[in-house]
């Protein structure tokens, strides 16, 4: 009797499958990129937890750091920081993304450039394009003395106004992209169901629009939240003595001679925090707001065939609606619709000029004539363009940039790729813990990510080399491609994948000849946010590279703490131009996905 007429005979033995058939699981492509983020990822958090431990008692360098008063009051501010932070971004993104979701055709597209795409430009940038604004010679100053509000230039920069204004502008489009993802799954029908039945543009956000859309609000509070709390250079370079947030003594303590343990302890306390917040988050919304996935709704439960009476209606907050609410709204409802339409445009033009503006001034400034950041300049020249290609070190932490950036595209792209390919076409069960682990170094704040790196780097003699710092890029570019890829392999028909294999081609040549094809315009933007995050990645690079290895933001970085001239506006811009350049020439590619799609 053969084996699989034993089972025939047996229906309950589960036929166990051949060596081939397990080959053949796609669940197996997860397995290099676990591997890979076992080593590199959870492995360094693991030691560096252990350090932290290593004391006489166990907790004593963890008492320390929440015991003394810099530490701790430095955790309060950050908190109270990227509380503030969000809030100010969920109040200011609204009408921006509803901007984005009303406007059509070229407007539209213009607008959410506008918007999101400064997003893809580095921090370390964007915040020295703010230090230029808000500089004594910059426009906000100038501009201010023109009108006669100072009779002279005042200090804008090294307070908390300096510090919320640059981190709001730098988190800004997460804001922005979390609550558009909300409004443009609804169902337009719905507001004009509510303005038929007699409800006012304000009543009709309030009661259909806004609570429809909290939970990308809430996404995004979070996602904005959990970024701030590790924030290190904007407020390095925007911030005063009093602005410290808690990031920032980690770095500092690295740079100094501190007993093992103490360092690790600020790390784990940072760590810890981070991960509370997104395991409460998680327990409410759903891990799935980390990836802009979501969440699958429960389900229904069985209908009572007796209805029960609802409570009585007596509380505090329904007396607060019924006798100020409600007539508020009702006395507002009765403004012309066009009212809120220009609130809205009015807005979203100051949060598009707060993005847009900033960038845009340090590009004139980089053909400024003069010796000094000034605006605007008083002489236009190339001078600070032939110094920047000419200097040799520039030049050397150019192509360092670009060649540790092209190797971290490939780690990633062929890490995240294949584990994509594992959670989307297998059958494996726990997907969504899966695919949490996948993008959970989103999470983690770079300081401590880089601190872990950095007693690993020493064991294996990586520290400032190109393969070392292009796999510690790879932690954070293996998310964006996971996301990307595994987005656009959901669109694929498997219909077109199973008729291949039923004509006799192999799993190899299915995907050649129809899986890659159809996911080509994915996968070509997972390359070019792969190389874009290695090329703009300073904080790992602060920890992992050496005196010989100089990269184009390690060196951004040490000329904007030290002197700040038009060099560093002509690198900023470099970079702007490589970004709108790379998104133009992807553009072909995008037009193809909407196409197929």
């Amino acid at each position: 009797m053969t084996q699989t007429d034993a089972h025939q005979g047996n229906p309950g033995v589960t036929p166990t499958r051949s060596l081939s058939d397990r080959l053949k699981d796609p669940a197996l492509l997860l397995i290099p990129a676990f591997a890979f983020l076992g080593f590199m990822y959870l492995l360094p958090l693991v030691d560096l937890m252990q350090t932290s431990v290593e004391g006489d008692p166990w907790w004593a360098d963890l008492k320390r750091v929440l015991s003394v008063p810099l530490y701790f009051d430095s955790l309060v501010r950050t908190m109270n920081i990227a509380l503030t932070v969000a809030l100010l971004c969920a109040l200011i993104g609204y009408p921006a993304a509803l901007l984005i979701q009303r406007t059509k055709g070229i407007t539209q597209v213009l607008v959410a450039m506008a918007i999101i795409l400064p997003y893809f430009i580095a921090i370390l940038i964007r915040t020295y394009a703010w230090m230029v604004l808000l500089g004594r010679n910059g426009p906000i100053n100038k501009f201010a003395v023109w009108i006669g509000a100072f009779d002279e230039p005042i200090g804008l920069l090294f307070n908390r106004g300096s510090v919320l204004l640059g981190m709001t502008a730098v988190l800004l489009p997460i804001m922005v992209l979390s609550i558009y993802s909300s409004l443009s799954r609804l169902d337009p029908a719905l507001l004009r169901a509510a303005m038929a039945n007699g409800a006012g543009p304000l009543a009709a956000f309030w009661r259909v629009l806004l609570p429809l859309t909290l939970p990308g609000v809430g996404a995004g509070f979070l996602l904005v939240f959990v970024q701030a709390l590790g924030f290190f250079i904007t407020p390095s370079l925007l911030g005063g003595p009093g602005d410290m947030m808690f990031a920032m003594h980690i770095t500092q303590q690295a740079d100094s001679i501190t007993g093992e343990g103490f360092l690790q302890a600020l790390a784990v306390v940072l760590l810890v925090l981070t991960l509370v917040v997104v395991a409460v988050a998680g327990r409410f919304l759903g891990f799935e707001f980390i990836w802009g996935g979501e969440r699958k709704a429960p389900m229904p439960k069985a209908r009572e065939t007796v209805d029960r009476p609802k409570p009585a209606r007596g509380g505090i907050k329904e007396t607060l609606a019924d006798r100020i609410g409600w007539p508020m709204l009702r006395g507002l409802g009765a403004l012309n619709a066009r009212w809120g339409e220009w609130t809205v445009r009015v807005l979203a033009i100051c949060v598009i000029a707060t993005l847009v503006l900033p960038i845009i001034v340090v590009m004139i400034i980089s053909f400024s004539k003069a010796s000094y950041l000034t605006f605007p300049p008083t002489e236009y020249s190339l001078r600070w363009y032939e110094k920047f290609f000419s200097d040799r070190n520039w030049m050397s932490a150019f192509w360092n940039s670009l060649f540790i950036a092209i190797m971290s595209a490939g780690i990633s792209v062929t890490l995240g790729a294949t584990a994509a390919m594992g959670i989307v076409r297998s059958s494996i069960r726990g997907k969504s813990t899966l695919m949490l682990l996948l993008v959970s170094p989103i999470i983690v704040p770079p300081v401590v990510l880089g601190l872990s790196l950095y007693s690993l780097f020493l064991k294996f003699d990586m520290v400032g080399t190109y393969w070392g710092l292009a796999a510690a890029h790879s932690i954070g570019g293996i998310p964006i491609v996971v996301v990307i890829v595994a987005a656009a392999l959901q669109g694929v028909d498997r219909r077109l994948e199973q008729g291949a294999a039923v004509h006799g081609a192999s799993p190899l040549t299915v995907f050649r000849k129809v899986t890659l094809p159809a996911i080509a315009p994915g996968l070509g933007a997972a390359v070019f946010f792969a190389f874009l995050h290695s090329f703009d990645e300073l904080v790992l690079t602060l920890f992992l590279s050496s005196p010989r290895m100089k990269t184009l933001p390690l060196m951004l970085w040490g000329d904007i703490n030290y002197q700040l001239n038009p060099v560093l506006a002509v690198v900023s811009t470099l970079e702007v131009l490589l970004v709108v350049g790379g998104i133009i020439l992807a553009r072909p590619v995008f037009a193809r996905a909407r196409a197929d799609t």
